[in-house]
């Protein structure tokens, strides 16, 4: 197996909820494997980890990885298993904070989403969304920025849902301007985003820089609706940048979405912004 399956696995954040699947599907590798009559040195050799790594997945102190897993089980002859387990562990792998975010994002019928400074999460490469990540600080170490990447990527299975939630993304100027990563990079970001506006579940809008007398200055904007009725919403301005659910704070969100959106380009007109300002690059 592939060396980067051993750097890929990630350590359980302590008091995380996930933490007794992980240790559940710890015991029952263990106890696969004991039942095969393989050890601890003979299945990490045929899987390609170290020994120190098998026992510390054994023990639910590290996150295997589904291949991990789909590997085991055919070694051990563990009958699925383990491979049942194989999509639980895909989402144990992502920090916590991202697996909220994804859960209610796969809830959600309808998203409201406004970005100020950067390319909304849904909408980045995976090259964009790792140049981007990489300019944090405190900087990520390199297996928990690529952690942090494939979490945001294995966010964009919403618009695969059938039928999809309806989507409106509304994006400064500047978003689209900041060459992160460098031109090819946000050349290609901007490709993508081009793409993903002509789906017929998703409406793109720029706002240009010069309009500048909109309530998006205090920040991103995020309004999420459910089929029941309800909502979620959240704004680095107010409320102390946690997420709200209350009516009346939702209406505060709609209604400064709602003036942004007004006060930006329609959809077809963002289109030709875009594919314009790809042409400057």
């Amino acid at each position: 197996m592939d060396k980067g399956v051993d750097e890929a696995g990630w350590d359980v954040e302590p008091g995380d909820e996930v933490e007794p699947v992980v240790q559940a599907v710890g015991r029952l590798l263990r106890v696969c494997r004991e039942a095969a009559g393989v050890s601890v040195s003979d299945l990490a050799e045929s899987l390609g980890y170290g020994e120190d790594m098998v026992r510390k997945i054994e023990r639910g102190a590290r996150i295997p990885r589904p291949e991990y897993l789909d590997r085991a089980d055919q070694l051990l002859k563990a009958q699925g298993h383990l491979r049942a387990f194989m999509e639980d562990m895909r989402k144990a792998r992502y920090p916590k904070k991202v697996r909220q975010l994804a859960e209610l994002e796969e809830r959600a019928v309808e998203m409201s989403l406004y970005s100020n400074h950067n390319i909304h999460g849904l909408l980045q490469t995976e090259e964009y969304a790792r140049a981007l990540l990489g300019t944090w600080r405190p900087a990520y170490p390199p297996d928990e920025l690529e952690r942090m990447t494939t979490a945001r990527m294995a966010r964009k299975s919403v618009f695969e849902r059938s039928p999809a939630p309806e989507f409106g993304f509304v994006l400064e100027e500047v978003t689209l301007r900041r060459p992160v990563g460098g031109t090819m990079v946000l050349r290609r970001q901007l490709e993508h985003m081009l793409d993903v506006a002509r789906l017929p579940f998703v409406e793109l809008q720029v706002i240009p820089t010069a309009r500048a007398n909109h309530p998006g200055t205090g920040g991103r904007i995020q309004v999420l609706k459910f089929a029941d009725g309800t909502g979620m919403g959240r704004t680095d301005g107010d409320f102390g940048g946690r997420p709200v659910s209350d009516p009346r704070q939702l209406r505060i969100l709609d209604l400064r979405y709602g003036i942004i959106r007004a006060q930006a380009l329609t959809p077809e007109e963002s289109l030709v912004f875009i594919e314009e300002t790809l042409g400057e690059l």
